[in-house]
């Protein structure tokens, strides 16, 4: 009995040696940050100004959402940090549509009016909450999400993400702006191709 769990053990040990492990979050650095080469690395390196239309008096965009993001590719400082921002700005009745991210969970933290959230989970149930200002939500990684400003005021959250670069995947932009076959989309959604024409035209980039 003893030789089989050894044959046993020796097999687990194995296969954890042979079958990769599948990284979903950012990976760990051996610095305590990482600059870009031939950089100058100063105060204003970890700094961020792009919200700054927050507290100045900037025009906030008034019949669109709009996101402003504070990820790697905006703030380089994040790089190997694990840790990102965005700011959501709602005109009443505009939303953020159905998305996930898949390298991170959302915290998200209203400041300003009323927002409706909600997420679908693997089982293809959904939460859904009414959040007023101060309170916190979180979306949980990869998972299907959304957020809608159905007030008659502005609304404002910032949204904290567990990765440098937690992605966004837009399921209106994704299914319908990036050239699959209406065939397919036809019979996935079970409709005709007309109608996947009529939701392509209006996802389409306008000039």
């Amino acid at each position: 009995m003893d030789n089989v769990k050894l044959i046993i053990s020796l097999l687990v040990a194995s296969f954890a040696i042979i079958i990769p492990t599948a990284i979903s979050g950012d990976p760990d650095i051996l610095t305590d940050f990482i600059a870009p080469p031939n950089a100058t690395v100063d105060g204003s390196f970890f700094t961020f100004t792009g919200f700054g239309f927050l507290a100045n008096g900037t025009q906030l965009p008034a019949d669109k959402f709009k996101v402003v993001k504070a990820t790697m590719a905006e703030f380089p400082a994040l790089n190997g940090q694990s840790v990102s921002y965005a700011t959501l700005l709602f005109p009443n009745g505009t939303t953020n549509p159905p998305h996930t991210h898949p390298r991170a969970a959302e915290l998200l933290f209203v400041v300003d009016g009323e927002l409706q959230v909600g997420f679908v989970d693997t089982a293809g149930k959904l939460y859904t909450q009414t959040l007023q200002v101060g309170d916190m939500f979180v979306f949980p990684k990869g998972l299907v999400h959304f957020q809608y400003n159905a007030g008659t005021s502005y609304a404002i959250a910032l949204s904290a993400f567990g990765s440098a670069s937690a992605g966004t995947v837009s399921l209106p932009g994704t299914l319908f702006a990036t050239g699959i076959d209406n065939a397919v989309l036809a019979k996935s959604f079970k409709t005709d191709v007309g109608v996947i024409q009529k939701l392509k035209a209006g996802l389409a980039v306008k000039p």
